[in-house]
């Protein structure tokens, strides 16, 4: 009989000692969040994608920052102002260091906006987003001075992407810049120096520990960081690619929050009393786009020529697509049907644009009008990993395609090799999704709509070509237009033009969601970024 009260003594031990971790990890130590995509790199740098975007901002910051709803707010400048028409002033805090103990200057912003465009091998660079500055001077350690060739509103909005890195740490001296050349460098550190830790030192909340690509990233707060202390004291990011298994680790405690709840559980984890569901209206678009080659792209069958050249047979295909019934069906309700780019309560956004309607009579007449009364044979390359029921939206929108007489197959695959391939133009239509960086329409508009152009960093996410001058002349105007209202009025009219023109076609924005314990909170990020110093924790009574 004592043996067996030891035995349940040690038992209930054991248990209160496990209690106890929990309580430690959960209650200000330790936070495990659950993602459903990885990022892949840990150079700032590298990839301008969500995933890499919303993790690294724990670690690097920006000249100004944004909050939730993607408005401007001060970050490592305390203010900035327009001095005249082609030049900012930026004042910079003072008292910053980075992880390595080594001050912040103007110097370590100069010399990062002279790395930013020229990383190597970059998926999707972050160059769209310097173009527009001819020089960057620091007549004092916390002054940076902007000069732009000509009138351009956008500085704020685009320095809050590029994140700072230190100069000093990466063996550069004092910094020149230019558009050509930066001298003063050395040698910019590779992607693969970040990935190891070596070059991961910025001035954020937190310090990287370790990146196990396909396993975990480990974060520790950095007790020197210049602002509000993060409660988290290590921030532990587990990606879980599959729906299934992240649910599950959320319910087994293995992770405290995950990111993209899978619609088909929803319901489930509201229902239940331990946890809770916060979702929010993003910036997020999912679109299809076209290959505009002139002979037939790859994928297609359509006597040797490209249809996609025929706006009439872009239009036709939007006229197919029943928006309504993929958000319904398929993404459960769970986001918007979209008539443009950009969400209409955001900058530059038509406030009236609705998504099209179904129409598969008129979408039939249109392509016997453009010569395929028959239709033709088309391959839809679609991530299957990147965004929320990627694969399944594709194949609902091949089956409505179908319905008007195209042959269409699906070509689904994992997110990095379907970018790899977009890039080399193996696709002649593809599903795939963009959100705004700066949250006003010129970030949607000059990588997907409008015409490539290396020197103004445009088209950087249109592949296939896409050019409409009239959509690259209101953009030009409106990207010279100081004043807001007209800035504006002139963003709408070219995205009006645009989606007019069928040049890319937007189904929905997506809405995000996030589940954690009940004892967690977090205000939903129209940029999606999921950021652990945002996690707040309820304080219960003792």
């Amino acid at each position: 009989m004592i043996r067996l009260k030891q035995i349940v003594g040690l038992k209930q031990l054991a248990l209160a000692a496990a209690a106890a971790g929990w309580m430690t990890a959960a209650h200000g130590q330790e936070l495990k969040i659950g993602l459903p995509s990885e990022p892949s790199a840990m150079d700032p740098h590298f990839h301008n994608l969500t995933p890499n975007n919303s993790l690294l901002r724990h670690i690097f910051e920006r000249l100004v920052d944004q909050d939730e709803t993607q408005q401007l707010k001060s970050g490592l400048a305390v203010s900035w102002r327009s001095v005249d028409e082609r030049t900012w002033e930026f004042k910079l805090r003072s008292g910053i260091k980075f992880s390595d103990g080594s001050d912040f200057t103007a110097n370590d912003v100069i010399y990062s906006f002279c790395r930013a465009p020229r990383v190597d091998n970059s998926p999707s660079s972050f160059a769209i987003y310097s173009r527009a500055i001819t020089d960057m001077t620091a007549p004092d350690p916390l002054t940076l001075v902007v000069t732009t060739a000509g009138p351009y509103p956008l500085i704020p909005n685009e320095v809050s992407t590029i994140a700072i890195l230190s100069a000093k740490a990466n063996g550069a001296g004092a910094v020149t810049f230019d558009r050509q050349e930066c001298k003063g460098v050395g040698t910019y550190p590779k992607t693969e120096a970040f990935n190891a830790g070596t070059a991961t030192i910025g001035t954020g909340p937190y310090k990287l520990v370790r990146f196990t690509k396909g396993d975990r990233i480990v974060l520790e707060r950095n007790d020197g960081y210049w602002g509000e202390k993060p409660a988290w004291q290590r921030v532990i990011f587990r990606p879980i690619t599959s729906a299934g298994p992240r649910v599950a680790a959320l319910l087994a405690g293995d992770v405290d929050l995950i990111e993209n709840v899978p619609i088909q559980d929803l319901e489930r984890i509201k229902a239940n009393a331990s946890y809770k569901v916060v979702q929010g209206l993003s910036a997020r678009v999912i679109y299809l786009h076209f290959d505009y080659i002139d002979d037939a792209p790859p994928g297609v069958e359509a006597g040797g020529k490209n249809p996609f050249r025929d706006k009439r047979v872009r239009e036709a295909i939007s006229k197919a697509i029943d928006r309504d019934a993929i958000v319904a069906r398929i993404m459960g309700g769970v986001a918007v049907p979209a008539g443009e780019l950009l969400p209409p309560m955001m900058f530059g956004a038509n406030k009236d644009m609705k998504a099209p309607k179904a129409d598969v009579d008129g979408a039939k007449k249109l392509l016997a009008e453009a010569g395929y009364p028959n239709g033709f044979t088309l391959t839809l390359g679609t991530p299957n990993d990147r965004y929320v029921n990627d694969a399944q939206i594709a194949q609902a929108v091949a089956q409505m395609l179908t319905r008007v007489g195209l042959k269409v197959s699906v070509d689904a695959m994992t997110a990095s090799q379907f970018f790899a391939k977009r890039t080399r133009r193996e696709f002649g239509i593809w599903l795939a999704g963009w959100i705004s960086d700066t949250g006003e329409m010129s970030a949607q508009i000059k990588p997907l709509a409008a015409t490539p152009n290396k020197d103004k960093g445009w088209g950087t996410t249109n592949p296939g070509g896409y050019s409409n001058p009239q959509v690259d002349a209101l953009l030009d105007q409106a990207l010279g237009t100081i004043d807001d209202e007209k800035r504006a009025a002139l963003l709408a009219q070219a995205s009006r033009i645009a989606m007019a023109d069928y040049g890319v076609l937007p189904l929905h924005f997506e809405m995000t969601t996030w589940a954690m314990r009940k004892e967690l909170g977090y205000t939903p990020r129209v940029d999606q970024n999921t950021q652990a110093m945002m996690v707040t924790r309820a304080v219960t009574a003792r």
